[in-house]
């Protein structure tokens, strides 16, 4: 296994801002998966040095692939929060759980106030 070297922390740094960028995250939500007391770059990469360290660049994303299905199942519960019907009205299910739901849902007023106002 290769020695943590300013190479592989420029590559890291560089997939940690791409990967966060991709699931809409940010450092503070990295610092807080990590268990670090900064979400400053320096402080994260520290914690990942220390994952590679023991185990090597396979610990390094192993610990990012649970990360990130911790993120994705906080977003899979959020998600089920917000098409619930006992917490939304009926109609606005399918706003909610659908992303362009509401674009949809905008289309749609528009077409009956056009509608409305050619009666």
């Amino acid at each position: 296994m290769p020695k943590w070297s300013k190479q592989i922390e420029e590559e890291l740094t560089n997939l940690l801002k791409d990967w966060l960028k991709h699931h809409g995250r940010t450092q503070a939500d990295l610092k807080n998966s990590l268990e670090v007391d900064s979400s400053r770059m320096p402080f994260l990469l520290d914690k990942l040095k220390r994952e590679y360290d023991s185990e090597g660049s396979q610990g390094v994303m192993v610990r990012l692939c649970e990360i990130e299905r911790e993120w994705s199942k906080n977003l899979e519960n959020y998600s089920k929060e917000q098409t619930d019907p006992k917490a939304i009205g009926q109609d606005n299910i399918k706003m909610h759980s659908d992303p362009f739901g509401q674009l949809d849902f905008l289309l749609q007023e528009i077409r009956d106030d056009c509608t409305e106002s050619i009666d």
